[in-house]
């Protein structure tokens, strides 16, 4: 995961080919979507630190799924939460489980959507810190104990403004704004789809 800029138009592309069918998404393409959104959480330097290191981790957890011999059983979420249901792998103590992985960077994506569509409804010269504020404490923050989270406020206090974010962590700040409302929209069906398929198949309380 090399740290080039941010590249808003490969994460909407990559979520946007990971939808299949009606009600699924395909894990492959869900991960290059967040390898791409990494990127985002590593140029923004220490502020998102509690996030980055964690997403770098489930990815490359989830990869390893996808290279075994049963990679197929890992294809969608969907056919990841039946396989792994139906084999009682969620209660084996030494098996780190697909769904409880991907379920962390599906919180991860609650808050970074959210932080997006705040700022792009600031002005250029806006602050920062409120939009990443009311994101992270609307959504991460519920799941995250008070240290991470006093840290994380304590951290957003160095957040620039709305342009100097975008030009520190995007290819081009005028196209970046042009196609976020666009992202957010598929951004929005990828976490909605997923929600779903956590709520199917009661796993939102995997520890």
């Amino acid at each position: 995961m090399s740290l080039d800029k941010f590249d808003l138009q490969k994460v909407h592309g990559k979520f946007d080919e990971s939808l299949v069918g009606e009600d699924d998404v395909y894990v492959d393409q869900y991960l290059e979507a967040f390898k791409e959104l990494y990127k985002f959480f590593q140029l923004m330097g220490t502020v998102f630190g509690f996030v980055s290191s964690d997403v770098k981790e489930k990815v490359e957890i989830l990869e390893k799924f996808r290279a075994k011999e049963n990679a197929d059983s890992f294809l969608t979420i969907r056919t990841m939460m039946e396989y792994e249901q139906e084999s009682n792998l969620l209660n084996k103590k030494d098996y780190v489980s697909g769904s409880r992985t991907l379920l962390r960077l599906h919180r991860g994506l609650d808050f970074i959507q959210e932080f997006l569509k705040r700022l792009g409804d600031l002005e250029s010269d806006g602050k920062t810190i409120g939009a990443c504020q009311t994101a992270y404490n609307d959504t991460l923050a519920q799941f995250h104990p008070w240290l991470i989270r006093k840290g994380a406020t304590v951290a957003m206090y160095a957040l620039p403004t709305r342009d100097q974010l975008l030009e520190k962590v995007c290819l081009d700040v005028t196209v970046a704004m042009q196609l976020l409302p666009e992202m957010l929209v598929v951004t929005r069906k990828v976490y909605d789809r997923t929600q779903d398929l956590y709520t199917k198949y009661d796993l939102h309380g995997l520890p």
